[in-house]
């Protein structure tokens, strides 16, 4: 097993931004306490890795800062070096995790997730969608047919399933919040919206429903976009799971892999609770929870 960081490129936001930040370090280092011999440095990703999943013209104003006001406003970060390095850096992270999983059976990114990104353009806090470009890589590279994609991000993984829905080869699930953001949503392969305040039981049981589909679909590489921010309290989730309940997600996930036998890598995703604390524990448990079942 290993669990990829990526934070030798730090994001360097204005005082006062809502993104929290502050959590990737603090989640690496818990489990750098814990499991310190699993844990290893992301490499950048390079342009041409990038660019098999995203509009070149895209790339270019990203890589000279010449993004419009409009694209920065739906980014929701301003233009930055360390905004382009960090981004290339999440990418090469989960494309670090592939690898590693393609070998050994898993692997985890503690970042990368970036699901709102489309092939032109970023939003959402979004800018380079690693988990498409990874698709794209496993391809390419390693001569992967069929992927499935589970998305259990809080908010629709919309950049993903656009960048995918004409593709039958890629299964992108999606469950989220119904009335929660993205308010335009794209279509993916299953989507599961979610009324605000579903709890425990309510959430497993519709997961539990939702994964015979990608079962169905007999992928070769299963990816896991594993957001915490359905977790009670989280600033932007407005659903009322337990870490418990999270956890129990997290486990039929990983019991899917092993009974389809299929590598899998996992990444981080959003995380806003009200106290950061709160999301630096959900995000770690998704790691222990991983090295637990499949370490």
């Amino acid at each position: 097993m290993r669990l990829f960081y990526s934070d030798q490129d730090r994001l360097q936001l204005p005082e006062g931004h809502r993104f929290p930040a502050a959590k990737y370090p603090r989640i690496w280092q818990t489990l750098a306490v814990e499991h310190p011999t699993l844990l290893e440095h992301a490499p950048r990703a390079e342009w041409d890795e990038v660019a098999l999943a995203h509009d070149p013209l895209y790339l270019a104003d990203l890589e000279r800062g010449t993004l419009s006001t409009a694209a920065v406003r739906k980014l929701g970060f301003p233009w930055s070096e360390s905004l382009v390095n960090r981004s290339l850096r999440s990418v090469g992270g989960t494309l670090a995790a592939l690898k590693w999983a393609l070998i050994h059976g898993a692997a985890g990114h503690m970042a990368g997730g970036t699901h709102h990104a489309f092939a032109d353009r970023g939003e959402g806090y979004c800018v380079l969608n690693d988990i498409a470009v990874a698709i794209h890589v496993a391809r390419r590279h390693y001569n992967v047919g069929r992927i499935a994609v589970i998305d259990l991000d809080v908010h629709q993984g919309d950049g993903t399933a656009s960048m995918f829905r004409a593709d039958p080869t890629v299964f992108t699930l999606s469950l989220h919040g119904a009335k929660n953001y993205p308010f335009r949503k794209e279509q993916s392969a299953l989507d599961v919206p979610l009324d605000d305040q579903t709890s425990d039981d309510v959430y497993l049981a519709a997961l539990d429903a939702a994964l015979p589909a990608v079962a169905a679909h007999k992928p070769e590489l299963l990816f896991y976009q594993a957001g915490v921010d359905a977790l009670a309290g989280d600033r932007l989730g407005r659903l009322a799971l337990t870490h418990t309940g999270l956890m129990k997600r997290d486990a039929r996930v990983y019991a899917l892999a092993s009974t389809l036998r299929v590598p899998l890598v996992v990444t981080l995703g959003g995380g806003y609770h009200r106290n950061i604390e709160d999301s630096v524990v959900a995000h770690a448990n998704v790691y222990r929870c991983l090295v637990q079942a499949l370490g």
